[in-house]
C-alpha cells in the first residue's frame, strides 16, 4: 500500500537525548511509524506488528507499527538513523535532506513463530 510518509522530532526524543541513540529505548522509539487504525486494517498488521518500508528514493527498512492519530493514508516516525536510510539524498541547498511527504509503500512482514 502507498502512504505519504512524515518524519520528526518528538519530545521523547528530547527527554531521552541524554541516555545516548544506542540505549534499546530510543532505537524502539525510532524503529516505531505510528499510522491510522484503519490502514492498519488495512495491511492486515495487528498494532506491534511490522511492515516492511520502501521509499520513493529506493530506501528500505522495517518498522513496529503503532495505532495513532494521524489521517488514513499518512504515517509519522520519528526521525532516526531507520529514517535516514529511506531519505534521498536532495538537501535544497539546506544541508538535510527533506523529512516530509514522501511517498512510501508499505508490506508486512511474516511475524516468525516462537516455539
Amino acid at each position: 500500500m502507498q502512504f505519504i510518509m512524515n518524519a520528526g522530532r518528538t519530545s521523547k526524543q528530547g527527554q531521552q537525548i541524554n541516555v545516548g541513540k544506542d540505549h534499546d529505548e530510543y532505537v524502539t522509539m525510532v524503529s516505531t511509524l505510528i499510522l491510522n487504525a484503519e490502514d492498519l486494517k488495512e495491511l492486515n498488521v495487528a498494532p506491534g506488528g511490522s511492515v516492511h518500508v520502501r521509499s520513493e528514493f529506493g530506501g528500505e527498512g522495517v518498522f513496529r507499527c503503532q495505532e495513532g492519530k494521524v489521517p488514513r493514508g499518512m504515517i509519522f516516525v520519528p526521525y532516526g538513523p531507520p529514517t535516514c536510510k529511506l531519505m534521498g539524498s536532495e538537501t535544497d541547498g539546506t544541508g538535510m535532506p527533506t523529512s516530509k511527504n514522501w511517498e512510501v509503500e508499505l508490506s508486512p512482514v511474516a511475524e516468525a513463530v516462537q516455539e
